[in-house]
């Protein structure tokens, strides 16, 4: 490697031994002068993988229709129904392939998948009732990317109302029933894991929170769940409950170290010690955050509490990890109107090690030994990548690189991306376009 970004700073000439029995680092060398015979070499800023905490992969097929007019949260959550309505098993294998394959290109070597789209139309259920979980984690594993396909539970439309005629493909009906089904997904695959998740307070009943949070406790797999995205869910939660949505979920034991609350945009001082007093990561979304208008989430307070961050691309209005890791400190200095709240190697950090953490890879998002060979490089010769001196190809990655800058990519010591180019995907955007061409119809 050219040069290698080490998790405290850049590091010129570093050499990476991978076993190839199982994919891991086994030896990391400095002061390498030239890449030894035989090696691969990575020209350019080497860094972990980076790791998309927070995906609706078929959100991808709403990129520009839904930046036509105006609107609010809940208008594009109609055309997302509506999107949701036409896929099949085979469809979104289609489309989910070439969104993780996107992502593959952007540097991506791992993906949360909040994966609430479980059945056929009307709710009717599928030969394999995991044929959309199933299909979505085939996909990951054509486009060459680790996956933690977080099974969601979503029941209802809003604080026990049965679910409405849209909602019926994701409902379970229980979440006992929710739990049988998730219980056979197959777990330990070497590219894709098993987690869990609430979609949120409106979606799961108050009564039957636990039952989720003690089907990931049992398997100390990871739980995700979207928290205070919108005010409009305080509002009613407050209204329902007497409480906010994170005190609910505190009171029925789905707060702690291996649940990540997704947004937490809108949140009380309370609310802030509650989730840092747990352990509970927050996975901050700016790109979709800004794209519906939800708000900034109050992440510095949130870090400072003790809450781990990670980053996430959700509805895919981008997918592009660096502008997600710019754009938290950005937004956090148009809201204060002060600079520097994060340093770059705390960004990167979000966008690998701690993200990875969140989805239950700890094993991965750093370059040592024993870690996953997962690895991104980013060009230093790019129009937007040029000038700045190599030591300084943290704050050039994470303050002016884009996905577009992505060279290579490696799983496993697998070169999924190589010079740009897609090595299991031969051509990313014909694939892209003709599976979202099949939804629209």
């Amino acid at each position: 490697m050219e040069h290698a970004w080490l998790g405290t700073h850049v590091e010129p000439g570093v050499a990476v031994d991978v076993d190839p029995a199982d994919g891991r680092i086994s030896a990391v060398r400095t002061e390498v002068p030239a890449p030894p015979p035989g090696a691969v070499p990575l020209r350019g800023l080497t860094l972990p993988g980076l790791a998309n905490a927070h995906s609706h992969a078929f959100h991808r097929a709403l990129r520009a229709t839904v930046q036509v007019g105006s609107g609010t949260f809940w208008t594009w959550r109609e055309v997302m129904y509506q999107v949701a309505s036409r896929l099949t098993p085979d469809s979104y294998y289609a489309l989910a392939r070439g969104v993780y394959a996107e992502m593959a290109l952007a540097g991506i070597t791992c993906v949360g998948e909040f994966h609430y789209l479980h059945h056929g139309p009307g709710g009717s259920r599928y030969a394999d009732p995991n044929a959309m979980g199933e299909a979505l984690i085939a996909a990951a594993d054509e486009a060459g990317i680790r996956i933690t396909l977080l099974d969601t539970a979503y029941l209802s439309s809003g604080f026990g109302a049965p679910p409405d005629h849209h909602q019926l493909r994701f409902s379970d009906g229980t979440a006992d029933a929710w739990a049988e089904r998730a219980a056979a997904l197959k777990d330990g695959r070497p590219h894709a894991r098993i987690g869990a998740a609430v979609h949120s307070v409106r979606a799961v009943p108050a009564d039957q929170l636990s039952t989720v949070a003690q089907w990931a406790g049992h398997r100390d797999a990871p739980l995700h769940v979207h928290l205070s995205e919108q005010t409009a869910e305080n509002d009613a939660c407050r209204a329902a409950h007497g409480r906010t949505p994170t005190e609910l979920l505190a009171a029925h034991g789905v707060l702690g170290r291996r649940t990540t609350a997704v947004h937490a945009t809108h949140l009380t001082d309370g609310d802030v010690r509650l989730l840092g007093d747990t352990t509970t990561g927050v996975c901050m979304c700016p790109t979709t955050e800004r794209d519906l208008a939800d708000g900034i989430g109050p992440a510095v307070q949130l870090q400072a509490a003790g809450s781990p961050l990670s980053l996430g691309s959700d509805s895919h209005a981008v997918i592009d990890l660096f502008e997600e890791a710019r754009a938290m400190e950005l937004d956090e200095r148009l809201r204060t109107r002060t600079r520097g709240h994060w340093t770059a190697n705390a960004l990167l950090r979000a966008a690998t090690a701690d993200g990875h953490a969140a989805l239950g890879w700890d094993e991965a998002g750093t370059i040592e030994r024993g870690a996953l060979a997962d690895l991104t490089t980013v060009a230093l010769d790019s129009v937007r990548t040029a000038g700045p001196l190599p030591r300084l190809g943290a704050e050039t990655a994470v303050f002016a690189a884009s996905g577009a800058d992505v060279r290579h990519t490696v799983v496993g010591g697998r070169q999924v991306v190589r010079d740009g180019v897609h090595t299991l995907v031969p051509d990313v955007p014909t694939a892209l376009a003709e599976a979202i061409a099949a939804v629209h119809g």
